[in-house]
C-alpha cells in the first residue's frame, strides 16, 4: 500500500505539481524582472488613468534588476519628466502610480495649484476635453511634455507646497488628479530604487461604478 501510494505521489509530482511549480516560478520571475501589470483602485491619476484600469508596466524601461530584489544589474536610462511610473510608496510600502514632475537636483514648488520648477512657473491652458461636474480640466505644459490635470475647487487639498529641493537619485511624483492625490507632497521625493517601472498602456479596464462592466474604449489605450 505504501509503495502504491508513493508511486501515485511520484506520478502526480511529475505529471502535475512539478510543471505547475515551474510555470509559477517562470511567471513570477517574469513579472518581477521584465514586465508586470498593475490594477488601479483609485482615481488619483484621472483623466490619464481611471480607477478600474489595468496598466502594463515595463520593468526594463530604466534598468535590469535581480528578480524579487531592488539590486540593479545594469542601468540604461533614468525616469524622464512626464513619465508615468509605478513605485513602492516610501511611507507605507504600497504600490502606487504617479507622474514624474521633478528630477534630481531641481527645486519644486506649488503655489495655488500652479507648479514651479527651479523658479519658473509651468504654463496651463484650458484642456480640450470636458471635465466631470465640479472639476476643471487644464493642460499642464511640463518642459518637453504636456498632459491633462484635474482641479477640484470644492475638495480639501494641499494646493501650495514647498519649495523643496529633490535629492540626488530621487524623483518628485504627483497625480494628475491634483486635488485628490496622495503623492510626493505628502510622503516626499521617491528614491530611484523604489521605482518599479514605467506604465505605458491601459491593457483593459472595468467600470468600478458600473457593475464592473468592461470599458472597451480604454482597451490597449496609450497613457499620455
Amino acid at each position: 500500500m505504501r509503495r502504491t501510494a508513493g508511486i501515485r505521489l511520484a506520478r502526480l509530482w511529475r505529471g502535475w505539481f512539478r510543471p505547475l511549480l515551474v510555470a509559477v516560478i517562470v511567471v513570477t520571475t517574469f513579472r518581477s524582472a521584465i514586465a508586470d501589470w498593475n490594477d488601479v483602485p483609485t482615481g488619483s491619476m484621472t483623466p490619464s488613468i481611471l480607477a478600474g484600469d489595468r496598466i502594463f508596466v515595463n520593468r526594463l524601461a530604466y534598468d535590469l534588476r535581480v528578480p524579487f530584489t531592488a539590486w540593479r544589474i545594469a542601468e540604461w536610462a533614468r525616469p524622464a519628466r512626464g513619465d508615468v511610473v509605478v513605485f513602492t510608496c516610501p511611507a507605507d510600502g504600497k504600490r502606487m502610480v504617479k507622474r514624474v514632475i521633478g528630477l534630481p537636483g531641481e527645486t519644486i514648488e506649488l503655489r495655488d495649484n500652479v507648479l514651479w520648477i527651479d523658479g519658473r512657473a509651468v504654463e496651463y491652458t484650458p484642456a480640450g476635453e470636458p471635465a466631470p461636474t465640479g472639476r476643471t480640466a487644464m493642460t499642464e505644459r511640463l518642459p518637453g511634455r504636456r498632459h491633462t490635470v484635474l482641479f477640484s475647487p470644492a475638495h480639501r487639498a494641499m494646493r501650495s507646497f514647498g519649495p523643496v529641493r529633490v535629492p540626488r537619485d530621487h524623483y518628485f511624483l504627483m497625480g494628475d488628479n491634483r486635488d485628490n492625490s496622495r503623492d510626493s507632497r505628502y510622503f516626499g521625493p521617491v528614491p530611484a530604487a523604489q521605482i518599479v517601472g514605467r506604465a505605458s498602456t491601459v491593457v483593459f479596464s472595468l467600470d468600478l461604478d458600473g457593475a464592473y462592466l468592461p470599458r472597451p474604449e480604454r482597451f490597449l489605450r496609450s497613457i499620455p
